[in-house]
């Protein structure tokens, strides 16, 4: 670990000023009154940036009830003359900081107004806010600035090198068809597969944890992150997985189901959230073990896609026991990251 803090490497963050643009006349801070004009925002930029699925209102309202997220300081929002919403960034701190502080930049610009240089004011005011967060740590650990572009986002990958960003790594998004069968799998003795339940919310983030700490970019989840998947309104426990020695969980498949997202995709479907073995058993199988379950419970919910993200370089071989599973690639996105 270095023996200066971010704010010695950063140097003076002074608070961000709002963006300026004479096409988003005004900006500012942005409040729990705002969910609506943030998800439009997000859902029109969605639709063309990666058209298969859009962002739930649900994931925006959420945030507002994360105690380590301040809109107030953390989000703005612009608008054309009219009120019309143009353009949304955010700056959130991950709330594990045992490795590194890591900021994520979310956000976009409304595809009818792109191309007229909010993007890039709309990204100054992100980093500047995200070099104010990283120097307000107090810390010496590494410091992470991140955000995601799809493939064919190239405009919004220029805008970001421009301020030292670099692609670090990319990502698919796969799919299956459920109508092909799911080949059938020998449970290893010892090992009892079972459907999730709340019950298991605490062992589940652990095992979570555990799984994904050797896996790239990944940082712990937190109780308050983790109960707004396992107990938000998607999660489906009977589409999901676990599966158990004795009474702990050695791997999981956790899936949701957001209708929403069938007319964009053309299918109805399930999105697999994450998929985990505990290092302490992992090479027996069990990964593909507990996919396969719930593919066949969602042919049986008679869903027709399975969906999931997956890392190409990830050290676990992940892509390749999901193209083995009959899943195929459909989309990419790059993570672009700057560090301190």
């Amino acid at each position: 670990m270095s023996q200066t803090t971010l704010a010695e490497r950063i140097g003076h963050a002074p608070e961000p000023q709002l963006p300026q643009h004479p096409d988003a006349v005004t900006w500012r801070p942005a409040s729990a009154d705002d969910i609506d004009a943030i998800h439009a925002v997000l859902v029109a930029a969605d639709l063309v940036d990666h058209p298969s699925w859009t962002t739930p209102r649900q994931d925006v309202a959420d945030t507002f009830e994360l105690s380590h997220i301040d809109h107030a300081r953390d989000t703005v929002l612009g608008f054309a003359a009219d009120g019309t919403p143009v353009a949304v960034g955010s700056s959130f701190v991950h709330p594990s900081q045992e490795v590194r502080i890591q900021i994520d930049l979310q956000g976009g610009v409304h595809p009818h107004w792109r191309r007229r240089g909010i993007g890039s004011a709309l990204l100054a005011w992100q980093h500047a806010r995200a070099l104010q967060q990283l120097a307000e740590s107090g810390s010496a650990l590494p410091g992470e600035v991140r955000l995601h572009a799809g493939e064919h986002e190239d405009d919004a990958v220029a805008i970001a090198e421009r301020r030292g960003f670099h692609v670090d790594r990319w990502f698919a998004s796969m799919e299956r068809d459920l109508a092909a069968p799911v080949p059938e799998r020998a449970t290893p003795e010892g090992i009892t597969l079972v459907p999730y339940s709340a019950d298991r919310a605490s062992d589940s983030l652990a095992a979570r944890n555990d799984a994904f700490r050797d896996h790239w970019g990944s940082l712990p989840s937190t109780p308050e992150r983790w109960e707004k998947l396992v107990g938000g309104p998607f999660l489906r426990p009977d589409l999901s997985t676990l599966a158990l020695d004795g009474d702990e969980i050695v791997a999981f498949c956790l899936a949701s189901v957001n209708e929403d997202d069938w007319a964009t995709l053309g299918a109805s479907h399930a999105y697999i959230d994450l998929i985990g073995v505990v290092r302490s058993h992992r090479g027996r199988g069990l990964a593909p073990l507990v996919v396969s379950r719930s593919l066949g419970r969602m042919a049986d919910a008679g869903l027709e896609r399975a969906v999931l993200d997956v890392d190409t370089e990830s050290p676990t071989g992940a892509n390749s026991l999901y193209e083995r599973l009959g899943f195929v690639a459909t989309e990419r996105d790059r993570a672009l990251v700057r560090r301190y």
